[in-house]
């Protein structure tokens, strides 16, 4: 796999507007993730690691994705938000929904966590397509 031709701004870029999202998300469905794991704030602490990790993840997330868009042909908004959700699909919704079932998690926690990396996916891959990777 070749990775000359990435655009390093426009992969930044998307990690930085995906680990948005994902704090626009939380936001908006926090108490239910939160109760959907039998937490309540109280329980919750935020501590800096798990955001250094989530940052790290999406810029390594948004560089595969740029790879991986750059091998599907045109590269577009709707062909990377195609292809980001083509990619969730396949391997994000999957493994999520497989890890939950084994873990005995609510459907609501799956179906929060999920939706939330094709949110991310999808923003990633318009902010790759609109600079055409």
């Amino acid at each position: 796999m070749v990775f000359t031709g990435i655009n390093f701004l426009a992969v930044v870029i998307a990690a930085v507007v995906g680990f948005a999202a994902s704090a626009v998300w939380y936001k908006a469905f926090g108490t239910a993730w939160m109760l959907a794991q039998g937490r309540t704030p109280g329980d919750m602490t935020p501590k800096p690691g798990p955001f250094v990790v989530a940052g790290i993840a999406q810029l390594l997330m948004a560089f595969m994705l740029a790879g991986v868009l750059g091998h599907l042909g045109e590269i577009n908004v709707e062909n990377g938000i195609i292809g980001a959700a083509l990619i969730w699909l396949g391997f994000v919704a999957t493994t999520i929904a497989v890890n939950d079932s084994f873990q005995g998690a609510k459907v609501t926690l799956t179906l929060i966590d999920a939706a939330h990396w094709l949110v991310v996916l999808a923003v990633m891959g318009a902010v790759l397509g609109a600079f055409g990777v």
